[in-house]
């Protein structure tokens, strides 16, 4: 493990104001290289226990979908350059995994062995890394299924792996036999984000389709469910701890709430005028995380006051196209900036 300097990295304070959280930053900066430490801003927010911090990575790599991993080592994905990155947010290094040739991976995920598996659209391939050697094992779709555009993905209980293609499809992928099936999704192209329940029941978003659907893991048929609002977007799907599904509505900019129990409603306006609501998560504490292309930030709403709270970006264009985390910790990856970006709710 490399050693930094902590002395040697720059901290930005930020003075947040009142709605919308306005900041002021220390213009301070550096590339970082592979394998080697990063600057990490540090950023201490006086409304509300939050602090920001920022991992630039590659340059030109496209940092996009992030996860934490098991021994706290943070794993996304470089879509532009083809490779698997593994931050160490102690000392901000990092390591680059390459793919495989034509590689552009988009979504990563933990899986029950602890290895982080990759919805790998350029080979048109699910890729598990083995987090001790970073050896890449491919499991490529079916020769018909050509360019499936894959997304996002999760496990079910049994460990079986279900993922997205926005080609138009579903499947799922047995991780101990290697066996795959691939479903067509009932409305065509559009299939994108994907969350699981705590009861096992496994939906997808369909952002050209307009929908969102359950699948049965049995037959892997699809039951569309369609949200109140017309040609909203649904996007990204994440799931709290009640079995509610939170939809992040891209064409509409609100944040919704489908309760599969009585199949109720609810949706809200992201804050702004012209929100453009794009990813979603939802942390331990059932606050709703969500990124707004819009205001160019990451946006906590909290269901109990039902108020938003804005972290814009220091930097224009940052793109966060993905949210993941862990207790106390909203982590996303600014593609447009290439870097990391963590949010902790200090308690």
């Amino acid at each position: 493990m490399l050693q930094v300097d902590l002395s040697a990295l720059t901290f930005t304070l930020i003075d947040w104001g009142n709605a919308m959280n306005r900041r002021q930053f220390l213009r301070n900066s550096a590339a970082g290289i592979l394998a080697a430490p990063a600057l990490v801003r540090h950023a201490d927010a006086q409304e509300g226990p939050f602090r920001v911090k920022y991992y630039p990575v590659k340059a030109g790599m496209g940092s996009r979908d992030t996860t934490p991993a098991p021994d706290g080592t943070i794993w996304f994905c470089g879509q532009r350059n083809g490779t698997l990155g593994r931050l160490d947010p102690r000392d901000g290094s990092y390591r680059l995994v390459d793919l495989g040739k034509g590689a552009a991976p988009h979504g990563v995920i933990i899986g029950p062995d602890g290895a982080p598996w990759v919805t790998e659209g350029g080979q048109n391939a699910i890729a598990r890394v083995d987090p001790g050697d970073h050896k890449v094992t491919l499991f490529r779709l079916p020769e018909k299924e050509a360019y499936a555009n894959l997304n996002t993905a999760v496990f079910d209980r049994n460990g079986i792996y279900w993922f997205t293609g926005q080609s138009g499809i579903y499947g799922r992928l047995d991780p101990k036999s290697g066996d795959m099936t691939v479903f067509k999704s009932p409305r065509g192209r559009g299939t994108y984000g994907m969350t699981i329940t705590p009861k096992g029941d496994i939906w997808y978003a369909s952002l050209a389709g307009n929908h969102i659907a359950k699948i049965d893991p049995a037959t892997g048929s699809a039951t569309v469910v369609e949200p109140p609002t017309p040609n909203q977007g649904a996007r990204r799907v994440w799931s709290d701890s009640k079995g509610r599904i939170w939809v992040s509505e891209w064409n509409s900019g609100n944040l919704s709430v489908h309760d599969p129990a009585d199949g109720s409603w609810k949706a809200w306006k992201l804050p702004g005028s012209n929100p453009r609501t794009y990813a979603v998560y939802v942390d331990d504490r059932d606050k709703v995380w969500v990124t707004d292309f819009g205001a160019n930030a990451i946006v906590c709403f909290d269901p109990v006051t039902e108020k938003f709270n804005a972290f814009p970006s220091d930097k224009s264009g940052a793109n966060v196209r993905q949210l993941d985390g862990r207790p106390g910790e909203t982590w996303g990856g600014e593609s447009g900036n290439d870097r990391l970006v963590v949010i902790q709710t200090i308690s």
